[in-house]
């Protein structure tokens, strides 16, 4: 297991102790680069109409197209660190 690996995995366990919810596009992001980073490129058939959430999370992870699943690791990494120091809501 990689450095950047066992971060991402302490990033999952911290993100779950936040002291704060974060906003609701701000957990669209967590979630977008959680699925890149774990999954790849985003699979299947968009939600329909109905599904309000199910949209908005395949259309949030979609945006990640092409992204490299390192990268998405990262940015997960370095959003919930920000997260933890209160620098994002």
């Amino acid at each position: 297991m990689t450095d950047l690996d066992t971060q991402f995995t302490q990033a999952q366990e911290d993100v779950k102790q936040l002291p704060e919810r974060p906003g609701n596009l701000t957990l669209l992001r967590l979630y977008a680069l959680y699925k890149q980073a774990s999954e790849g490129d985003v699979q299947g058939d968009k939600p329909g109409f109905t599904d309000i959430v199910g949209k908005y999370k395949y259309d949030a992870w979609a945006a990640l197209k092409g992204t490299a699943q390192d990268a998405a690791k990262q940015q997960y990494v370095e959003l919930v660190e920000s997260l933890k120091s209160g620098a994002s809501a």
